[in-house]
């Protein structure tokens, strides 16, 4: 079977053969069409998910407006963690940007995990340690940057998210109107 979770885990993990069982049994990998949403507002988040293939956007309403605030593609963990740890109704929504595969993981299977495979809880510690930082470092850069400063780091950064996701998603993830982003695309197009 292509794209078998153990498979992924053991890239991060050494694995014996009830532990490659364990991670079969416990999390699926499911395809997605582009456009479902996978959490509403409102929602209490039964799931956390790997993204396989495919992308992935955090946004919140906000009068009315969808804001962007994260995407997620390939080999990065979604989740809504204080709704999923402390089953409380999420205040975003999570919408696939494209055709998605991601590994489906509930809570429940979650702590079966780290019952049935110890070294699985620090591997989790480890990769939200590093998600956490990376997320300190961007929101920082946001909030010390000019939207055509933010704009230039996402290209260095981030470049297939200028291909992959539609310019009126990148500019709310910036904090711009669309027309304010094609302007900036000329400005940096000139120089």
């Amino acid at each position: 079977m292509e794209n078998k979770i153990s498979d992924l885990i053991s890239r991060f993990l050494s694995l014996n053969k009830e532990e490659r069982n364990a991670f079969e049994e416990c999390i699926p990998i499911k395809s997605f069409k582009k456009g479902t949403i996978l959490l509403k507002e409102g929602q209490i988040s039964r799931e956390s998910y790997f993204v396989i293939k495919g992308c992935v956007r955090k946004f919140y309403l906000v009068d009315g407006e969808d804001k962007t605030t994260s995407f997620y593609i390939e080999d990065e963990s979604v989740a809504s963690l204080q709704s999923y740890k402390n089953k409380t109704p999420a205040n975003h929504y999570f919408e696939c940007v494209e055709d998605c595969k991601l590994a489906v993981l509930t809570y429940e299977k979650e702590q079966e995990l780290f019952q049935r495979v110890p070294k699985y809880e620090t591997l989790c510690r480890m990769t939200m340690e590093e998600d956490f930082g990376d997320q300190q470092e961007e929101q920082a850069r946001f909030i010390t940057s000019n939207p055509e400063t933010r704009y230039k780091l996402l290209i260095e950064t981030r470049p297939d998210l200028v291909q992959r996701v539609p310019q009126y998603h990148l500019a709310s993830y910036l904090g711009v109107k669309p027309e304010s982003l094609s302007r900036i695309r000329k400005r940096i197009a000139k120089k």
